[in-house]
């Protein structure tokens, strides 16, 4: 989790409590969720902090939390703003692969050293996690008075600069920390911070670049132009931010512009112009979610009068009406209340009711709560599907296998076709997988339809070790299949593989004799035919009677797919087979 520096004589400035001494703070902090892990050197605190509330990854945040708390601010908040006087013209030559702008004006800032170190450590931590490592989103922030925006059209007086595309090789920039003009290109091979971000658009054809009058003066999402360097001299700024969600970088963009404007700024918003819409940014729209009374009662354990809700509400920085009459506070009256929130627009943590109850319980004080015992007669215990698989990898440990956990996700390619198996076929392994909508990588796009494949690349990856390799992995697989509510069906198989120079069909099928004798099952091995293994040393697996698995040597094909160069002798069946 991140960890931030905020300085206790900051958050006397920006909270207005100079009489708070630095331990009352820390326990202040602690009862928001902030946990202390230490000190820097000139004093700063440095918070823990959890993934959620991301709004406080400055002190500006952290200061409203604690004036929400303290009682000096109530409700929601939303700044003014201006009307836009820039627009962002985004070109259709713009990398698709990052398509989205969105930004603001800031005017009249005082950025001292303390409040320009806090704003680039909010840019860097809201990078490290909601831009994931500027790979989502991207902020950049500019001198404003080192920007000269093109007129736009002829009938405005407004300015505009260009969200674009730029050739690598094309127009050159002065990057901050550089001193020559250096193109796009040379960026990533030369700079230090290009070196570092080259692989967010090293495999582009064109690079994101944003243009004003002048020229380019901003390479996102990897580095600014020193001609619009901010210092503690700059009054006005430019925010934009790029990226490939615009939710994303709307929301990262209202976080900084809350900072800005507990600074004392003013926000102006601008337009971005797409090719097919307009928008006006920043996105200051309030959200509203709605949360049952009963539920705030039953999750907290503590019986409200809906006005301590709505006040509790207010305490932590939202808003809350009530679809019943305040006057009603009795408990019976209230069992039909709910709670219409509203959220203010840096509040990105807020996606379900528990999180509006969270809010409320951290405003009455969690220290507050009284334990108590659930009013359940049961009695926790491990699950029988648990006890089942921990049976049977001990019994495979005993039995000499080393025990495995693999990725339940991978690709077609590797359940399929590397191992010789026509996908949609009645072989074990050729079901239909579940498919991954929008995969990370093309590495993981379906859930496994079997677990050979899975040791198969483990042996693959494990060529330079000794042999015998003797591995087994108890785990999840699942095939497409309508007949069940999920149109998922999930099972637990075991795998083996035995890999060594004389391995053969015979020890596969010992190992299984043991491991079925273990569990008091019959096994049988007809004579079937599998494309992963040889004809003539393949089997099925049937235990009690019901055909569950397959066992043999696995077929050259596959052997060479995965450059194995010594025989290898395998066997899967269904896990529930053993009960």
């Amino acid at each position: 989790m991140p960890v931030v520096d905020v300085h206790p004589d900051e958050l006397r400035q920006l909270t207005g409590h100079d009489d708070k001494s630095d331990q009352e703070f820390k326990d202040d902090l602690f009862a928001l969720g902030l946990e202390f892990e230490g000190e820097t050197e000139d004093g700063a605190f440095q918070l823990e902090f959890g993934p959620d509330r991301l709004d406080r990854l400055s002190v500006e945040g952290v200061a409203r939390s604690l004036r929400y708390q303290y009682g000096d601010a109530r409700g929601v908040y939303v700044p003014k703003t201006n009307d836009p006087d820039f627009t962002f013209v985004v070109d259709e030559d713009v990398p698709e692969e990052r398509p989205y702008v969105t930004g603001a004006v800031i005017r009249g800032v005082d950025l001292d050293e303390d409040a320009l170190d806090s704003l680039i450590q909010l840019q860097e931590k809201l990078h490290a996690t909601m831009g994931r490592k500027r790979a989502k989103g991207a902020i950049g922030i500019h001198d404003l008075t080192m920007i000269k925006g093109e007129v736009l059209r002829e009938d405005t007086s407004g300015n505009s600069i260009t969200y674009t595309g730029v050739d690598p090789q094309g127009d050159t920039f002065v990057p901050l920390d550089g001193d020559r003009e250096m193109t796009p290109a040379e960026v990533l091979d030369e700079h230090q911070t290009g070196q570092k971000y080259a692989d967010l658009v090293g495999e582009y054809d064109r690079y994101p670049a944003i243009y004003d009058e002048l020229g380019l003066f901003s390479f996102p999402p990897v580095i600014n132009g020193r001609r619009t360097e901010v210092s503690t001299e700059s009054r006005e700024l430019l925010v934009e931010l790029t990226g490939t969600d615009q939710w994303t970088i709307d929301r990262m963009c209202n976080i900084v512009c809350y900072a800005l404007d507990a600074r004392g700024a003013t926000i102006e918003e601008v337009e971005v112009e797409y090719p097919d819409r307009t928008a006006v940014r920043p996105d200051f729209e309030v959200d509203t979610k709605s949360v049952p009374h009963e539920r705030i009662e039953t999750m907290l354990g503590v019986d409200f009068e809906a006005r301590e809700v709505v006040d509790l509400f207010e305490r932590s920085g939202l808003d809350a009406d009530v679809n019943v009459d305040d006057a009603r506070d009795d408990a019976a009256d209230q069992s039909d209340t709910v709670y219409e929130v509203s959220i203010p627009p840096y509040r990105v943590d807020i996606l379900h009711p528990l999180d509006l109850v969270d809010d409320v319980g951290r405003a009455y004080g969690f220290n507050e709560l009284e334990p108590r015992y659930p009013n359940v007669g049961t009695v926790g215990g491990r699950h029988e599907r648990s006890r089942l698989e921990d049976a049977a990898r001990a019994s495979l440990v005993g039995l000499g296998f080393e025990d495995m956990l693999n990725f339940h996700m991978t690709s077609e390619a590797e359940v399929h076709d590397r191992m010789n198996v026509e996908a949609g076929s009645d072989y074990l392994g050729g079901g239909d997988p579940a498919r991954i909508t929008g995969p990370y990588s093309e590495d993981y796009t379906i859930l496994r339809t079997w677990a050979l494949p899975s040791l198969a690349m483990v042996l693959e990856n494990n060529t330079h070790r000794a042999y015998p390799q003797d591995l087994a992995e108890i785990g999840l697989v699942a095939e497409r299949d309508d007949s069940v509510n999920t149109r998922v069906r999930e099972r637990r198989h075991v795998a083996a593989v035995l890999a060594r120079h004389d391995a053969t069909f015979e020890d596969a099928k010992g190992r299984l004799q043991a491991l079925c004798r273990d569990f008091g099952v019959e096994l049988e091995t007809p004579a079937t035919t599998h494309p992963s293994f040889i004809d003539g040393r393949v089997a099925g697996v049937r235990i009690d009677g019901d055909d569950v698995g397959v066992v043999g040597e696995l077929h050259p094909r596959v052997l060479v797919e995965h450059d194995l160069e010594l025989p290898v002798a395998a066997f899967e069946f269904n896990l529930d087979a053993l009960r």
